[in-house]
This record gives structure tokens, C-alpha cells and sequence, in this order.
């Protein structure tokens, strides 16, 4: 059936009104705290470099190359956790069953690999694709051709990402554990929808990035009145905020939209 993006977006604020404490709790815990704790105790990649001579590009990206190397683990705890938070809030927001917090959590850990593996298996695809378009324009001898291969890249990506975005939803509502069926789901119920999924997915995307810097620029201002150690802290505060705020927001909108493509009757409704 076609997607409505208003009927998604009702459907959404319906959900989080429903069940907005909870809610609050679990995106504090799994998306504001860490990301907030990386941001204000972990270390910075910039430090030492002086505002008035900032850095070239290349050794800009050294350093971050260099600083994601060292710390790739902490990266992955909270990436893990995150994901944890994921699909927990998905079983709290489509659970008709209206689980306690500790059961959505139970369903979002013994969920996360599986999740993860859908999407390694998906990164590798895209990974492999690359490499061999990749090889094969070095081999042509038409250096033009590199450029090509990395705008075919980004465009795979966004296609993919569109096409598979519902797999969180699959797996927890619709009970899917293997991550084979989960994509195959997402892939079956975005058929036919996929400009509109991705004009929907860019809306949200672009309003989330104007007010963000909004929002950042706004209080960063402020922040920078009482020194460099709060502006830092309050950019971690800020951003940190709107991060579990959007990913909230999305996680509705993905729960919105399965329940639109996979049943006539929204979740939204059957709750009220």
C-alpha cells in the first residue's frame, strides 16, 4: 500500500505521547548518557591546537583517523548500548501488550545481534560492491572513473538504507530473529515505497540539521560567555540532547511506518 507521510507522522506523535514518560527514561539512559559521557569525559581529538592557527584538512583527518583507532572500543560499547536502547524503545512503542521497561530492555538485548548482523551482512555487500567497481575502473585507466564508483557508492547506500530501515521494527514486532527474513521482510514491505520512504526519511533528515544548529548555535553562545571548559561542556550537553530527542523522533516515525506497510490498522489507534 502507498505511504501516507502525514497518517506516519500522526502516528508517531500518537506513539510517543502514549507512553512519554518511559520513553523519556529509556532514551536518557541508552542515548543521552552515553553519547553525553563520551562527549564530556573522553578525550579530545583537537586538543592542543591553536584556534588562531587551525589545522590543515589532512592532518585533520589524521588526527580523527588516529583518535577513532585508539578508541574504537568505546565506540563500540556505546554503539552497543544504543542499539540495545533501539529496540527496546521499539517494543515500547509497539508492544500491544504495553511492556514494563526492564521486559522492552530484555527484548532489545536478546534482539541486538541479530539487529547488528542484518546490518554487517548489509555493510559487507556494499563493502564488496565497492572494492570490485573500484578495481575495475583502476583497471580501465580512466582515473574519471573512481569518482563515479564513490557517487554509485553513496546512492547505493541511501538506497539500501531506505529499503532495509524497517528491520528494527520487523524484528521486534514481528518477532523475526534471523536476520536473512528481517532484511527480506524490510525489503517486501518498502516495495513500491521507497521515493516516497525517502523523501519522508530527507524532511526529517534536513529539519533535524537546521534546528540542531540552530539549537547549538544558540546556546553555544552562551555557553562560550563562562569559558572554554563550559562551552565545551555545554556543546556536549546540547548536542547530546538533541541526539536522543531525533533519535526518538526517528524511532517513532520507523514504528509509525511499519504498522502503516504492514497492517491496515495503525498501532497508534489500537492503543487509544
Amino acid at each position: 500500500m502507498p505511504l501516507e507521510m502525514n497518517r506516519a507522522w500522526n502516528d508517531a506523535v500518537r506513539l510517543l505521547n502514549r507512553s512519554r514518560d518511559v520513553i523519556l527514561v529509556v532514551a536518557g539512559v541508552f542515548f543521552f548518557l552515553p553519547y553525553f559521557a563520551v562527549m564530556l569525559v573522553g578525550p579530545d581529538p583537537m586538543a592542543g591546537v591553536d584556534p588562531a592557527h587551525p589545522l590543515g584538512a589532512q592532518e585533520a583527518i589524521g588526527r580523527m583517523t588516529q583518535f577513532y583507532t585508539q578508541y574504537w572500543w568505546l565506540f563500540l560499547i556505546v554503539a552497543l548500548l544504543q542499539a540495545i536502547g533501539m529496540l527496546g524503545l521499539l517494543a515500547l512503542l509497539t508492544d500491544r501488550r504495553r511492556p514494563t521497561v526492564a521486559e522492552a530492555l530484555k527484548t532489545g538485548a536478546t534482539k541486538v545481534l541479530p539487529y547488528i548482523a542484518a546490518y554487517l551482512l548489509l555493510g559487507i555487500v556494499l563493502a564488496l560492491a565497492v572494492m570490485i567497481l573500484a578495481t575495475l575502473a583502476g583497471l580501465s585507466g580512466f582515473p574519471a572513473l573512481a569518482g563515479v564508483v564513490v557517487i554509485l557508492a553513496l546512492v547505493a547506500w541511501v538506497a539500501l538504507f531506505v529499503r532495509f530501515s524497517l528491520v528494527g521494527p520487523v524484528m521486534v514486532r514481528e518477532n523475526v530473529i534471523n536476520p536473512l527474513r528481517a532484511l527480506g521482510r524490510s525489503w517486501a514491505l518498502t516495495k513500491g515505497t521507497g521515493w516516497r520512504l525517502f523523501a519522508f526519511y530527507a524532511l526529517l533528515f534536513v529539519a533535524m540539521i537546521v534546528i540542531t544548529i540552530v539549537v547549538s548555535g544558540l546556546f553555544g553562545v552562551i555557553f562560550s560567555l563562562f569559558g572554554t571548559e563550559a562551552a565545551r561542556a555545554g556543546d556536549g550537553l546540547v548536542v547530546s540532547l538533541m541526539n536522543a530527542a531525533w533519535a526518538t523522533v526517528f524511532l517513532a516515525v520507523l514504528a509509525a511506518v511499519h504498522d502503516q506497510l504492514a497492517s491496515p490498522v495503525p498501532a497508534a489507534q489500537t492503543f487509544e
